[in-house]
């Protein structure tokens, strides 16, 4: 897939933040936001007029943004010049699939990859030398179902995640219990293999440690986090143990959505939706040591999202239309108290730009 943009190449990040929302649930598409980077506090300045964008994704040079359009019509993915004060729509393209909730750029920022919900596929589409989306180049259908009968029924892809060595893209299905390993070649996706999991855990997304050896994988159905093993060399990935996503409260479906590593890779951040808080783990070894619980200022945080500088915690709090921060502890790796929530409706999605 080609190598990382290198830093110096890079637009400034850091500055100004873009939120997915709904909108279908009331959002106005993509709200751009200022930070501050003393206190963290957002300044919604401008919107961007996109349908239903509920993830989004930087292009590696941070010049472009990307946009899944998850709406009830056919599945697309929408490209956003980020270059001009006001950023501009290019364009949009259809993704072949249905309910994309997920979308990543490859390193060479040369492809864009959506994980279809609806449709159970993945899609690959090329991008263009101006940060145009072009033609759809490829599209894998995935096969199968799991034991719970209202949330898998059918394959259900949630995430595409590409390893730290650039060489592997790693697809995070709900629906059949399982993380698919790829090989991106050309324009096309080369199955590689297919890692089953709990049955009925339903997992929803993956984060890798800064290490490259290890991953940590939110299971949405049985309200668990899975340590797993990875081998780059081989594109093996090996599940581990799993610790309750909320020990504090019990095993109860809580809905965890996001796991986000601190950059220092000591402490693992996870959001619960169910019971409206973020989770702080220790990562020791192959150990995920609960450290507890804090209340995130919102209900049904569906994205956790960490500042450039690692310093504060931000969450796009779905239902309770807000986006809420919190500072982290140096030391100890604990969130403090929420802010005050910044207005933004039926947020899913948030990224530094």
């Amino acid at each position: 897939m080609g190598s990382a943009v290198p830093p110096s190449a890079r637009a400034n990040t850091g500055t100004r933040a873009c939120i997915g929302c709904y909108t279908s649930e009331g959002g106005r598409g993509i709200a751009v936001a200022a930070v501050d980077s003393a206190s963290g506090r957002l300044v919604v300045t401008d919107f961007i007029d996109v349908a239903d964008p509920s993830y989004l994704a930087l292009a590696p040079d941070g010049r472009h943004l990307y946009a899944v359009d998850e709406g009830p019509a056919a599945g697309a993915a929408t490209a956003v010049d980020l270059r001009p004060e006001r950023p501009l729509v290019l364009n949009s393209v259809a993704v072949q699939g249905e309910g994309p909730t997920h979308l990543r750029v490859t390193p060479d920022g040369r492809r864009v990859l959506t994980a279809n919900y609806g449709s159970g596929s993945v899609s690959v589409l090329s991008v263009e030398a101006d940060g145009r989306l072009g033609a759809v180049t490829d599209v894998v259908r995935h096969e199968g179902s799991g034991p719970d009968p209202e949330r898998q029924s059918a394959p259900h892809p949630h995430q595409i995640v590409i390893d730290p060595s650039g060489d592997w893209v790693l697809v995070v299905d709900l629906g059949v219990d399982s993380v698919y390993v790829y090989r991106l070649v050309e324009g096309r996706l080369r199955s590689h293999a297919q890692v089953r999991l709990v049955a009925g855990s339903g997992p929803r997304h993956l984060s890798f440690h800064p290490d490259g050896r290890r991953a940590y994988l939110a299971n949405e159905l049985n309200s668990t986090v899975t340590v797993c093993d990875w081998r780059a060399e081989t594109g093996e990935l090996r599940a581990g143990p799993a610790v309750a996503a909320d020990v504090e409260r019990g095993g109860d479906r809580n809905y965890p959505s996001e796991p986000v590593i601190s950059p220092d890779g000591r402490f693992l951040y996870l959001a619960n939706r169910g019971h409206d808080n973020i989770a702080t783990f220790a990562l020791l070894g192959d150990l995920l040591v609960p450290l507890g619980t804090a209340p995130c200022g919102g209900t049904f945080p569906r994205d956790l999202t960490l500042a450039p500088d690692g310093r504060r915690l931000y969450a796009a709090n779905q239902k309770s239309n807000s986006v809420t921060w919190l500072d982290l502890d140096p030391l100890t790796g604990l969130p403090g108290a929420p802010s005050a929530p910044v207005e933004i409706p039926s947020a899913t999605s948030i990224v530094f730009c």
